[in-house]
Parts: C-alpha cells; structure tokens; sequence
C-alpha cells in the first residue's frame, strides 16, 4: 500500500499543532488525513466507517484526554498503529507508551511537541522496514463456535520466528506462534482468538494441537537437513493440567523427537495463583528432559520466586526492555538487570523485541545469548524456514 493510501487521524487540541503536523506528512507523502481537536469527535468519525491506519494522539486534552481514547480504540477493536504526541515529560511519555503496548496496539513510538520532522520520519520509515501497509477494516469478533471448529478442523496453524546467536550469527532454533488460516478471512493473528478460546475452555485442546504440528513441522524441516530446537507456549489452563507432562512425553515419543530439542515457554505473568499444579508439570517435564523457558520476563509480579521455584533453562527478556532501549534508560536498567541475574543463576537469555539496527546493535553489546525480533526475521510458514536461513548466513556474512 502506497504512502498515499494510508489514512491517518490527528488528534490534538491545539489546532495549530493539527496545523502543523498535517503539513509534516503531507511533506512525507501522506494526503489522506483527517484532523480533530476533540476525542468524541473523532471517535463519531471511526464509528461511521473512517477507520484509520496511523493515529497520532496527544495525550493531554480537556474533556475526553489520549489515555481515555486508547481505551475507546480498543474498546472498537482498533488494530492500526499510533504515535503519541505529547508536552508532558519523557517518563510519562515512557509510561502512556508502555500502556498502549499491553493493550494490543502496535505504537511506533512518541513524540514530544511539536514534533521534529526528522523524528516523525525516522518512525514512519522504521514501521515502513519492519511491515507494509495494509488497510485496516473494523475488527471482527469470532464467536467461541467458530474458534473451536478452527482448532479441529486444522486451521489453527504454526508460523516460526528463528532465534539467533549473538556471538556467530547462527539460528539456534526457532518459536512456534499459533496462527489461524481462517478460509474467508486469511491469516488472522493470535490476539484475535487465543483470548476467545481460553474464554469457551478451548485453549488446552488448541494448545495439544500445535504442539503436535509443531512437531510434525520439525520432523519435515529435519528431513531437508535443517535440525533445529523448538519453543513451544504452553498456557496457564495446560500447566493447570497435570496430565500434560504425559501428553507431551507421549507425542515425542511417537514421533520420536528428543525431548531435549523442545523448549516449554511459559509467560511469567501466567504462573501468579496456585502453583501446585504448575509446579507438577513443569518439574515433570524437565525430569523427562525437556527445557523450559520463562517469557516475557519482568512483565509479572513475582519473577524472583519464579526463577527461585521452578528449573528454568532460558530467559527471555521482554521486548519493552530490548525495543529502543538505546533512548529509553529506564528500559535499559530493566534489561541490564535481567540479564546480570540470568548470568548469576546460570541462565541462557534471549532478548525479544529486536526491531531495528539500534536494538541489534545494542544486544550486541551485552553478553546476552540470542536475539529474536523484525529485525531477524517475521513469523513464517514452516516451509519458508530453509530459504530464509541460507539467506540469513549470506546477510550475517556481508552486514552483520
């Protein structure tokens, strides 16, 4: 999608800002831009078929301010991306970006008002080398029925994004992400059903078939001579299910693949209410020698006494530690804390997040393991694998 077939939404309350940052991407080749000095106003827009692919927000509005019209966005299902534009301090800037991130929506970043030019272009031309445009429609909502006929009539299916090491460069294995080929739709992404499926009780027996694809997909990748360990999520309904750890030794088995090249990824954030059952599985599994890695690190409430209480072989940092850390020195302190105590307990970490040459180089600079991010590699079809790494050792070779 061209530059021209973008819409995008301003929304300030000052007029002379809407003023000034319409010239600055009509400058930029933008022409489809609607201004609004008021939240309502805006939104009565969205909601009669206006749906934006960029919004840039200001947070500090009379009447309805940027935080309340994120809640609306996603209240409508938004699934564009945003800027928040701002006169407020770089720490709340840091913290209204960080909201918008744990609600879903894809921020490219903030600004501080007015805007520079070579700013505002700097963030439209990094989402430009990371994605394409793409228009957005309004978001569909699926009913449980629908999502658990996906899930057993096979339409559930697993994309890969490669992890790499940080000292040769190499792929050092890959993570499954469940994906939906919905046959009207196309690829709908996982924030779009994984929610509806936990919600219907579906999430185990979703959960149970990607892990079998997942080794299908692995057992055809080794046969075209690419042996690669594996990182499975497991959800907080699986590990309340202790007969799991027997489910996943039982499948291993009769696909024989070692259990050792399979990682369990389990979210810090999931294992926060009675951990008797977790504790059973997860300890069940590394008994059968399978590893186990904690997500999303210090995005929980108690990641000390989850390092402390289960063996964890990796740690992944999350990627609101990793992306744009360079200009972010609270994110930065975040991340080099976690990988000094992944260090101390003897750990493997990977740095999530890695969009761009900054956060590349960044990682880079630590004594982190690996690195997965846009910056390596999308989600791909299991099939694209191949290609990509022989492609991924020639740009190692020549650029990195």
């Amino acid at each position: 999608m061209e530059r021209s077939e973008v819409r995008i939404l301003l929304l300030d309350d000052e007029p002379f800002i809407l003023k000034l940052h319409a010239h600055m991407l009509k400058e930029l080749g933008f022409v489809s831009i609607r201004a609004f000095e008021n939240g309502a106003t805006a939104l009565e827009d969205i909601d009669s078929g206006h749906i934006p692919d960029l919004v840039l927000l200001d947070l500090s509005m009379p009447q309805m301010d940027g935080i309340e019209f994120i809640r609306r966005l996603v209240q409508r299902h938004y699934e564009g991306r945003l800027i928040l534009v701002s006169g407020e301090d770089e720490r709340l800037l840091q913290t209204a970006d960080r909201l918008v991130r744990a609600h879903g929506i894809d921020i490219l970043g903030h600004l501080s008002k007015p805007a520079k030019p070579a700013t505002l272009r700097g963030l439209i031309e990094a989402w430009e080398q990371r994605t394409t445009f793409t228009p957005r429609g309004p978001g569909k909502v699926y009913a449980g029925a629908e999502v658990r006929a996906a899930i057993r009539n096979g339409e559930i299916v697993n994309h890969y994004q490669p992890k790499v090491s940080l000292t040769t460069f190499e792929v050092t294995g890959v993570e499954s992400l469940a994906r939906w080929q919905h046959p009207q739709d196309g690829m709908v992404r996982p924030g779009r059903f994984i929610s509806v499926a936990e919600h219907i009780g579906a999430i185990e027996e979703m959960t149970r078939s990607v892990f079998h694809q997942a080794l299908v997909d692995i057992q055809n990748l080794d046969r075209l001579g690419l042996s690669l360990p594996l990182s499975i999520n497991v959800t907080a309904a699986t590990l309340n299910t202790v007969e799991f750890a027997d489910f996943a030794a039982g499948e291993t088995t009769r696909l024989s693949v070692s259990p050792a090249r399979i990682i369990i990824e389990v979210t810090e954030s999931q294992l926060i209410s009675d951990q008797r059952a977790p504790l059973d599985v997860l300890t069940r599994l590394r008994l059968m020698r399978f590893k186990l890695s904690i997500d999303d690190f210090g995005t929980g409430y108690s990641s000390l006494a989850q390092l402390r209480d289960i063996p964890f072989d990796e740690l992944k940092i999350d990627q609101s530690f990793v992306h744009r850390a360079t200009a972010d020195p609270t994110a930065r302190a975040m991340y080099d804390a976690s990988l000094g105590l992944a260090k101390q307990l003897g750990i493997k970490t990977v740095a999530e997040g890695v969009e761009d040459r900054a956060d590349w180089d960044m990682v880079r600079g630590t004594e982190c393991n690996a690195a997965q991010g846009y910056f390596i590699a999308k989600p791909m079809p299991p099939g694209a694998l191949p290609s990509w790494v022989e492609g991924w050792r020639e740009r190692a070779k020549s650029v990195l």
